[in-house]
């Protein structure tokens, strides 16, 4: 099975569990990494046969920027949820970063992994 990655995409979006994160808007960056059957794109270079990556990033950041949580573990098992449902993926790791959120960290985040390779 061939992985398909985006990384570091930048998203703004709602989440918190304090009072203060929900009046603002913050950072979240998702790396993912999806396995999918590029053979068949490959070998007729048809796009139409690919993971189209722009769809599944623009549709992971309407998500994100639609749907508030308190969790990142949720926002997480949404996006990869959404992911494997909309674009046919069967595997995916997800890796969300909340940058700044500890002020001795650079970021925190959580990452997961569904489905099977």
């Amino acid at each position: 099975m061939d992985i398909v990655f985006i990384k570091q995409l930048e998203v703004i979006t709602t989440i918190g569990v304090y009072a203060w994160e929900k009046s603002l808007q913050q950072k979240l960056y998702f790396d993912l990494e999806m396995a999918y059957d590029n053979k068949p794109a490959a070998l007729s270079d048809d796009i139409n046969l690919a993971l189209n990556y722009f769809s599944v990033a623009t549709a992971v950041s309407e998500f994100a920027q639609k749907n508030q949580f308190e969790l990142l573990e949720t926002m997480a098992e949404k996006v990869a949820q959404l992911i494997m449902q909309d674009f046919g993926v069967k595997w995916i790791k997800l890796t969300l970063h909340k940058p700044g959120a500890l002020p001795q960290a650079q970021s925190l985040g959580v990452s997961i992994e569904r489905g099977q390779r």
